[in-house]
């Protein structure tokens, strides 16, 4: 009987995935970085992001996490309850506060080696946009800046 029980709680637990829609990730992308009124031992910044949804059905999402590296170290991160609704093969783009704070910057100036120029550093950029129990979608974005011209993204 057990065995039963289980063999239908994993039959039902399969035909419960197959019932979720099947989506293309997002694209998203940083678009800019403005910097934003900051506090004593802390760096503030707005992260402007472009989404991309190549699906058939419109995202509804209500916040967003990010997380920031630099050269495979933390630098920034920062969250928002910001709401909003990305419509079916549209884009629209988000900005988001994130803070730095002055360890990380310590931290980024320390990992840097003699020999390394403020070009081209690699970064990582982690994000979560949230949309419910199954609505919820994670991204990366990965690409090169350069801090010795910060527009240079």
């Amino acid at each position: 009987m057990r065995r039963l029980i289980a063999l239908t709680l994993v039959l039902l637990s399969l035909s419960a995935c197959a019932l979720l829609p099947n989506r293309d990730p997002l694209a998203i992308n940083v678009v800019g970085i403005e910097p934003l009124p900051s506090q004593e031992l802390e760096m503030r910044f707005a992260v402007k992001l472009r989404l991309q949804n190549p699906n058939e059905n419109a995202i509804d999402y209500n916040g967003v996490a990010l997380d920031l590296e630099v050269n495979g170290r933390p630098l920034a991160s920062g969250v928002s309850d910001q709401q909003g609704h990305i419509g079916r093969y549209s884009e629209d783009i988000l900005v988001i506060p994130v803070s730095v704070s002055a360890f990380s910057v310590l931290r980024q100036t320390l990992g840097l080696s003699q020999t390394q120029t403020l070009d081209n550093l690699p970064y990582v950029l982690r994000g979560k946009l949230a949309g419910g129990l199954f609505g919820t979608q994670r991204f990366i974005d990965r690409g090169q800046i350069s801090l010795s011209n910060p527009g240079a993204w």
